[in-house]
């Protein structure tokens, strides 16, 4: 029988209360208060924190404290991504991000979900992964939704809610974000 955390990963129905995600949970909260509390950013034992924290990540990524997220692992990174301050990654499942991807501040990436039956939600949880190509912009306050791919070279517009996959190239504003026009890319 798979663990609570395989069906978490698997994008299945899983409990969020089991002891092993529990675990994984308190550990990341303790490596995120040394990074966002206790070690300037750019310190050898900050590296060292990232590292341990975001271990799918390369050491040129760059986040901005105060940074939340739930787990790290799952987080998979490109070279040159940069987080502003305030972020939040729910990475219940995956989250790809690639290469020359900058965050504004305050921007939100949920892979959580739950149920819409109150009876089944009050015990049980479920993701979608999260995919954000490469050279991205997401403006500050953004909020990424389950399931979504943002394509290769595209613009989110701050406070943007993306609920839908945006294509390569495209500048997307609103709530819900909308493609408002194409990008010409050099």
């Amino acid at each position: 029988m798979d663990s609570e955390k395989q069906k978490m990963l698997d994008g299945e129905l899983y409990s969020p209360f089991s002891k092993e995600l529990n675990d994984d949970r308190v550990k990341a909260k303790k490596l995120l208060h040394k990074l966002n509390v206790t070690e300037y950013l750019m310190s050898a034992n900050s590296a060292l924190i990232l590292k341990e924290l975001l271990p799918n990540a390369p050491k040129d990524i760059y986040i901005e404290p105060p940074f939340h997220c739930d787990y790290g692992y799952n987080i998979h990174c490109g070279s040159r991504v940069y987080f502003n301050v305030n972020c939040v990654v729910l990475d219940v499942m995956k989250v790809t991000i690639g290469e020359n991807v900058l965050f504004g501040p305050g921007v939100n990436i949920y892979t959580a979900s739950h149920p819409l039956d109150a009876k089944t939600r009050r015990t049980r949880a479920l993701a979608k992964p999260v995919t954000i190509g490469n050279d991205c912009w997401i403006g500050g306050g953004a909020i990424i939704c389950p399931g979504v791919t943002i394509g290769n070279g595209s613009v989110i517009g701050a406070g943007a809610v993306v609920i839908n996959s945006i294509p390569e190239n495209s500048l997307a504003v609103g709530n819900p974000a909308k493609v408002i026009r194409k990008l010409n890319q050099s």
